[in-house]
């Protein structure tokens, strides 16, 4: 049982300690990552439910390395950054990163996820702004990815932020749908293009009659605001043969390819280099 005394003398839990002294180990090790230069993205594909062998685009998942060179992916880091500043530098260094792609690979569409967070930061539409005018069609292929719990932190500036991009030709996606708590009156609002249901809803649906029954709910959801759906963390082939008979547009998942550091592209370029 926790001592009252610490609660009286207003000191702090041992918990509330525990975690804090976490959340700063993270951010220390994320800051020097960056400041080394030690940070890349991931590209794994997004396909067509019908034709899995297509990649209707990648998403670009952030990673950096440690000190001893282990790459260290975002899940392990981004829900402790994203609330300070240092979350904005790191969806600057993916947008910087994943613009470069978009420029050297004039076939490639990519996602870049980003926070809502970051609408307004300085930096981070400088890097866009620059990226965009380096070639003619990175707008149109370049795919911004916002998770819904961001997204509802300040639904009026994303619906507005979203409307002077979407006119100039970049698709937004909603991450991870089903896992926040998007009021359905804000669709309306919203310029999503793209649905992405979250891997909750997808792990065994094949055999798991409840996770049918939500998933086909948000795929009408999706058809209903015209958006493509994507089901998240597909893993087997049952489930992914389910999702798309359902009606799926597209499937993500380790199933259909994991997140590479050097993609097919990338490799080629490497080859003939």
């Amino acid at each position: 049982m926790m001592s009252q005394s610490n609660v009286a003398d207003g000191s702090p839990d041992p918990l509330s300690a525990a975690v804090a002294q976490r959340d700063s180990n993270v951010i220390g090790m994320v800051a020097e990552a960056l400041r080394r230069g030690d940070v890349m993205l991931a590209y794994q594909p997004v396909v067509l439910a019908r034709q899995p062998d297509r990649a209707a685009f990648h998403e670009a998942l952030i990673r950096i390395t440690d000190e001893t060179g282990r790459v260290i992916p975002a899940v392990q880091f981004m829900d402790v950054a994203e609330t300070h500043e240092l979350g904005r530098i790191i969806d600057c260094h993916a947008l910087r990163l994943g613009l470069r792609d978009l420029h050297d690979q004039p076939d490639l569409r990519l996602s870049i996820n980003m926070s809502a967070r970051s609408i307004g930061y300085p930096a981070w539409v400088e890097t866009l702004e620059r990226g965009l005018a380096c070639a003619p069609t990175v707008a149109e292929r370049l795919i911004l990815e916002i998770t819904e719990t961001s997204a509802m932190v300040m639904p009026d500036i994303v619906s507005v932020f979203m409307a002077g991009l979407a006119r100039r030709g970049i698709t937004f996606a909603l991450d991870d749908f089903g896992a926040g708590f998007t009021a359905f009156r804000h669709f309306k609002d919203f310029y999503f293009d793209i649905l992405k249901i979250d891997g909750q809803f997808v792990r065994g649906i094949d055999s798991d009659p409840n996770n049918q029954v939500l998933a086909s709910a948000l795929v009408s959801i999706g058809r209903h605001f015209d958006m493509m759906t994507v089901a998240e963390s597909v893993e087997t082939g049952a489930e992914s043969a389910w999702l798309a008979a359902a009606g799926f547009d597209c499937l993500q998942g380790y199933h259909h390819g994991a997140p590479m550091i050097l993609p097919p592209w990338k490799q080629a370029a490497q080859q003939r280099a």
